[in-house]
């Protein structure tokens, strides 16, 4: 007897999965995600204290369509799935329950869910029995807010703060809703105010080719209508929403977007990105603004004309790209007042997984549990990290210049401070610039800033030393973060002197903070004069280590900061180093 479908909502939600425990003996779970264009699966480490990080063991994407496998059905029934669709899904998810089993994964914490092409199959029992039968899996069919939900809250979980609208582009459907993670219970508001509308990519392609004008023409006209009606909805839901396109002095909405089609959409955007070539191959945390965003027809133009390989981009979802487009053109019409556009590679498996945690971790910044393994106690590389901060005048304008430290990765920089000393300089500049944007590819609240001034400041406390392929690296983070802000390469740059500084004079890790202390001490301050400004810098070294070191090579190091590769604005003329004794 084939099972009922039963369809998940906000009531239930909550129970599909086997509950986050900090007691588990395993935190392994696996998740299978039945989408319209494709189904996913991932392999998730949820163990204490990294949970919030999401870390993925395995993933992979079997290239079956649901969507199309509805429409392509010999039945008599278009709505249905044909025998040997059921087939080729259920063995595939057989396979994966194999893989899961194979990691280590309890039974109890591998889940399989599925969305729109589901909901819409008329024998959607059967394919559930099917599975059932092959893998011993059960399948929960999620209603549209819960779709809407993990959507989401996948996009969101890769950021430590968030405020602006998420939109989902699957392939049967696309979500639209508003989140704003400082306000209590705004997850499940989000659900329960959210807007599914019928247009996913597959869908819409579809629409597109039929040969029936007055049906293309019907759909357009409904996805314009409820693309606006669903904003002037979350307007009416949330009044600081309406506010910002109301004020007159508003910068606009950010808006967050996920899904494959979307991110077909951001990796166009990507190769014709002004910062050509992109530093960045990753699409997801990618953040445009919003005029970029809405060169739709430019966009479209790429697609169709450029004959070589646009990176991110299949064929599948090149052939897509006219009902993308139109997605982003109904977008655009019904919020004309974007700031700024962020493509996410969170989805409903990262949401699904995000919702499990408990409040207090979900709402934590990931980053801080980044860094390099080194013998070193987190409160001797917490001890690293103030000394770094005391380096900073205290009027420094955090809102124009993003560091390693405001951007929260503070305890990741400091372990790399000592990382590869045995190495030539020249050596670790090139590493510390390349892993920047290569490691931790999937970790939330990585973003495309953060990766290109974690890079440039490791790079810079090196000495930057840099051969000509190396240099074109370099000069695209530089540009990517001169985008958004004017300070922010000099205190690269200044910050990497001061690392490179404090390795000098403590060439070992600290083992404790009253190591590091007893030897440099920092404090620093800005002094105006008549037309110029100068940053002040006093070094305070102990008695050993001030009879020793050549005050003047300490002064003269930071002579060249804000003065070489300029390309930015800079919050001072000069840079004054004093070396002083330390008062024991």
């Amino acid at each position: 007897m084939a099972p009922a479908v039963d369809i998940v909502t906000l009531e239930n939600f909550a129970s599909i999965m086997s509950p986050w425990d900090i007691d588990r003996p395993n935190h392994l779970y696996a998740l299978v995600d039945m989408g319209s264009n494709g189904i996913r699966f991932s392999i998730t480490d949820l163990s204490p204290p990294y949970s919030r990080l999401l870390r993925c063991l395995y993933r992979e994407r079997a290239a079956i369509s649901l969507f199309d496998a509805l429409n392509e059905s010999p039945s008599t029934d278009s709505s249905a799935f044909s025998s040997d669709v059921i087939t080729r899904v259920s063995r595939t998810i057989a396979r994966f329950k194999s893989i899961a089993t194979g990691f280590g994964v309890p039974l109890e914490q591998i889940s399989v869910f599925a969305t729109e092409a589901m909901r819409k199959a008329s024998n959607a029992a059967s394919m559930l029995s099917a599975i059932q039968s092959e893998s011993g899996l059960g399948v929960h069919v999620l209603a549209p807010e819960v779709e809407t939900l993990y959507g989401a809250m996948g996009a969101r979980s890769a950021f430590a703060n968030v405020n602006g609208l998420f939109l989902d582009l699957g392939g049967g459907s696309v979500q639209m809703t508003y989140m704003d993670s400082s306000t209590e219970g705004y997850d499940i508001q989000a659900a329960q105010t959210g807007k599914s509308l019928p247009f996913g990519a597959a869908r819409l392609i579809n629409i597109l080719e039929n040969d029936d004008t007055e049906i293309r023409i019907v759909a357009l006209d409904q996805l314009k209508e409820g693309m606006h009606s669903a904003f002037s909805r979350l307007q009416q839901e949330f009044p600081p929403l309406g506010n910002i396109q109301n004020e007159p002095n508003s910068s606009g909405i950010d808006i967050y977007l996920c899904g494959g089609g979307f991110r077909g959409y951001g990796s166009i955007l990507m190769h014709n990105d002004p910062i050509h070539p992109y530093p960045i191959p990753a699409v997801g945390a990618y953040t445009v603004r919003g005029s970029f965003f809405k060169r739709t027809a430019t966009m479209r133009e790429t697609n169709a004309e450029f004959e070589g390989k646009i990176f991110g981009m299949s064929k599948r979802r090149r052939a897509q790209f006219p009902a993308i487009a139109l997605v982003v053109d109904a977008l655009i019409a019904a919020v004309p007042c974007i700031r700024t556009v962020t493509f996410c590679s969170g989805g409903n498996r990262e949401g699904a997984l995000f919702m499990k945690l408990p409040l207090t971790i979900r709402e934590s910044n990931p980053l801080p549990l980044l860094h390099h393994d080194i013998n070193t106690s987190p409160i001797a590389l917490d001890t690293v990290i103030r000394l770094i901060e005391s380096s900073l005048p205290g009027s420094i304008d955090h809102s124009n210049a993003p560091t390693v430290l405001n951007l929260g990765l503070g305890p990741l920089f400091a372990s790399e401070i000592w990382s590869g000393s045995g190495e030539p300089s020249e050596a670790n500049a090139s590493f510390q610039l390349h892993r920047s944007i290569a490691r931790d590819p999937s970790v939330p609240g990585f973003t495309h800033l953060a990766r290109a001034v974690l890079g440039l400041t490791l790079c810079f406390r090196w000495g930057a030393p840099l051969g000509p392929i190396d240099e074109q690296l370099f000069v695209g983070l530089q540009k990517l973060v001169s985008q958004t802000s004017s300070e922010g390469i000099f205190w690269a740059e200044y910050i990497g002197e001061v690392a490179r500084l404090i390795s000098q004079l403590c060439p070992r890790p600290p083992e404790s903070p009253a190591q590091l202390g007893s030897i440099i001490n920092l404090a620093a301050k800005f002094i105006s004069g008549k037309s110029k400004t100068k940053l002040q810098l006093t070094v305070t070294l102990s008695p050993t280590i001030y009879q020793i070191v050549d005050h003047h090579n300490i002064a003269n190091s930071f002579n060249h900061v804000g003065k070489t590769r300029d390309s930015t604005q800079k919050p001072c003329d000069k840079i004054e180093v004093l070396v002083q004794l330390m008062k024991l």
